[in-house]
């Protein structure tokens, strides 16, 4: 591909990056669209969103998330994409939560406010599992994270298996 066509297609290196971004991003929150989408109850939806949220040990869209966030903090066109593709997560498991609260399954005062907790406990273990390969195990960051699960929305960790 010439130099010349990308840039008439992306006026700058940092739309491109953003535009890259956010086209391999989209492929991750199609998933999450599609649990949104399907008439699973809240309690298999939140089960399944948890296995798409938490890392399978080196992953390579975690890698991408975490270089996204990185460049974001020096590329404001980036971190304007990165903020609304994050923020859909946040919101996803927040429709969610609030869901199994209307339903009585879940017990949360804060629907918004147990999707950022929870989605910031996954974001900052899935950077130590990324980066720090081994330190801690994937089965321990999936305990630790289905024990705050069920600390925030009243239920029994075992429900979350």
């Amino acid at each position: 591909m010439s130099q010349a066509l990308v840039f008439y297609h992306f006026a700058t290196k940092e739309r491109l990056v953003a535009q890259a971004f956010a086209y391999a991003a989209e492929q991750d929150l199609g998933r999450l669209d599609a649990v949104l989408r399907s008439a699973a109850t809240p309690l298999v939806k939140l089960k399944k969103l948890l296995r798409l949220y938490i890392p399978p040990g080196r992953s390579r869209s975690w890698a991408m998330w975490i270089d996204g966030w990185s460049e974001s903090l020096r590329t404001p066109e980036l971190e304007k994409v990165s903020r609304r593709l994050d923020l859909r997560r946040r919101e996803g498991l927040g429709e969610v939560i609030a869901a199994g609260v209307a339903d009585g399954v879940f017990s949360c005062d804060d629907p918004a406010g147990a999707a950022w907790r929870i989605n910031g406990l996954i974001d900052g273990l899935a950077v130590q599992l990324a980066v720090h390969d081994r330190v801690v195990p994937r089965r321990q960051l999936t305990e630790w994270v289905r024990l705050s699960v069920a600390r925030e929305l009243g239920l029994l960790s075992d429900q979350l298996d």
